[in-house]
């Protein structure tokens, strides 16, 4: 179930309410369990009694509690009435409009590239950079990105272009060292799972970019987004990024119906990564415009200078001419499905969103 906090509520009412929820054997990462003044709070009520939970509704610093049957209850819909939006520096994701778009080479190679790389995006009109410094890979032999000094460089690219960073964290110890340089931390497909990972991350409080793990259910993936929320991080956009199929002629398969599905079941925003979902250079660009019409709120994509010398995921990694083409095909589709009046030019929808210099 989900109470709500009253705006007035005491720190006194409020850690009556924290005492009441463990004695009467409410379920919940309690030890994280935020309790500010108009907060909303997930618990699993079913080992609650009917008379216990009419004395918890009963407390001062309840202003009500709303019944919640999905496993997941800070990211149902229950929690919030209307969709949510989170904001990276003046980049707004959710909330209608134009889907803003993330662009960047998977892999941070060196200061020329990734500079290059971001300038390339800024120009085409994307919004926010993406690039690794960190990099899961599954062969041991293949390159691991350049680690803190990977980060540096995006730091770099950042006060160059004056477009946000996203990068992924791996590890539990690294979050702290990734958040100094990032302004959106990313939780990779292969990552999904690592509940500490998670957890230490929504303590970061930065907003987190959270991929679908590629054999993951939406359930499964929600219920991560869950433990985040539960730190009292809202900050959380979900990414789809294809999941495992038998079909070897594409990495994975872009699940684009996942996007209007949770809209039915969450408030929180989600984008598409066309690049990851398909591993195909010639897929990105259709796929990309296919999640926008299917409603994503946005979309990330690999963008490098020259696609073919990149480090790692060359044959999924896009041209900045292509990059382009899905600027303009989505605002040409935020036009069409009515949010937004016309299609802005480039100069504008970067203003607009990022108002970067």
């Amino acid at each position: 179930m989900l109470i709500f906090i009253r705006p007035q509520a005491t720190a006194a009412q409020r850690a009556e309410l924290r005492h009441a929820l463990a004695a009467e054997g409410a379920r919940g990462p309690m030890g994280t369990l935020p309790l500010g003044a108009g907060d909303v709070i997930g618990v699993e009520a079913a080992p609650l009694t009917a008379a216990a939970r009419e004395r918890i509704a009963a407390l001062p610093a309840v202003a009500r509690v709303v019944p919640v049957a999905a496993p997941y209850k800070l990211a149902s819909r229950a929690a919030s009435a209307t969709p949510s939006s989170v904001r990276i520096g003046a980049v707004v994701i959710g909330g209608g409009g134009v889907p803003p778009v993330i662009a960047g080479p998977c892999s941070v190679e060196n200061e020329d590239q990734i500079v290059e790389a971001a300038q390339a995006a800024k120009d085409a009109g994307a919004v926010m950079l993406r690039g690794g410094a960190f990099k899961p890979r599954t062969s041991p032999y293949t390159f691991q990105g350049l680690g803190i000094s990977g980060l540096r460089l995006l730091a770099r690219a950042r006060e160059v272009t004056g477009l946000p960073v996203v990068t992924e964290v791996m590890e539990p110890n690294l979050v702290d060292v990734v958040a100094e340089y990032a302004d959106m931390l990313q939780i990779g497909a292969r990552n999904m799972q690592n509940y500490a990972l998670l957890v230490a991350a929504g303590h970061a409080g930065k907003p987190i970019l959270l991929k679908r793990g590629p054999s993951s259910t939406i359930e499964e993936w929600l219920l991560a987004a869950e433990y985040i929320l539960a730190t009292g991080n809202p900050q959380v956009v979900m990414c789809e990024r294809g999941i495992r199929s038998f079909d070897p002629l594409t990495r994975n398969v872009l699940d684009v119906a996942a996007v209007p599905l949770l809209r039915t079941l969450t408030h929180l925003p989600v984008v598409v990564d066309p690049s990851h979902g398909t591993g195909r250079r010639d897929l990105v660009v259709p796929m990309a415009l296919a999640g926008v019409a299917a409603g994503a709120d946005g979309v990330i994509v690999e963008m490098h200078p020259q696609p073919d010398a990149a480090m790692s995921d060359a044959a999924q990694t896009i041209t900045p001419a292509a990059l382009r083409e899905i600027i303009t095909g989505t605002r040409a589709i935020a036009a069409a499905l009515g949010r937004i009046s016309a299609p802005d030019t480039p100069k504008e929808h970067s203003q607009r969103h990022a108002r970067v210099r």
